[in-house]
């Protein structure tokens, strides 16, 4: 299937109306000051997707993790690189994961996580009015996947007023 312009990337719930369900997206888009639902499903359908090739490879393996992990070399190297698993995790840990561990990884959190702003929502008005660089470049997509690598490139543009220590929006305590 080829992934045009027009295609979702995203899978919606399949029981819409369900209370427990709403309660949880309702808590981790406040948490992790997403804008709306679309990008939670979005994080957990790229889980889907991360699961459902681990599955493929442990299957294809008939169980066996070490052959698994060989013929998946390329797909853990990447989860690795953009911080999901940790250098020691097996593939078996991608069965694990949960849809926190994807949204850890986005720009807007690490930002917020590194102390850039006060909170999720500053971080992400943050970014997408421009002043945050990633490795010297303006990024202001607030869902772009940071690598393990990006973590420590991540400031504000030095053109940017928040730049400035003193600047009243600037969260306590900031290096």
């Amino acid at each position: 299937m080829a992934t045009g312009n027009n295609t979702k990337r995203y899978e919606t719930p399949n029981h819409p109306f369900q209370g427990e369900r709403i309660a949880q997206e309702g808590d981790l888009l406040g948490r992790y000051g997403l804008k709306n639902k679309e990008e939670l499903w979005r994080a957990q359908s790229e889980l889907r997707n991360y699961r459902r090739e681990a599955r493929r490879l442990i299957g294809d393996a008939q169980g066996d993790l070490e052959e698994a992990e060989a013929a998946g070399a390329e797909f853990l190297t990447r989860l690795r690189r953009y911080g999901v698993l940790s250098e020691g995790d097996d593939i078996s840990r991608v069965l694990g994961l949960d849809v926190t561990d994807i949204l850890e990884r986005r720009l807007q959190t690490v930002a917020y996580r590194k102390g850039l702003a006060s909170t999720p929502q500053q971080a992400r008005q943050f970014i997408v009015h421009g002043h945050v660089v990633v490795d010297d470049a303006r990024v202001t997509r607030p869902s772009k996947t940071i690598e393990v690598t990006e973590e420590d490139t991540i400031a504000f543009d030095e053109t940017s007023p928040l730049a400035d220590d003193l600047h009243p929006e600037r969260a306590e305590g900031q290096e």
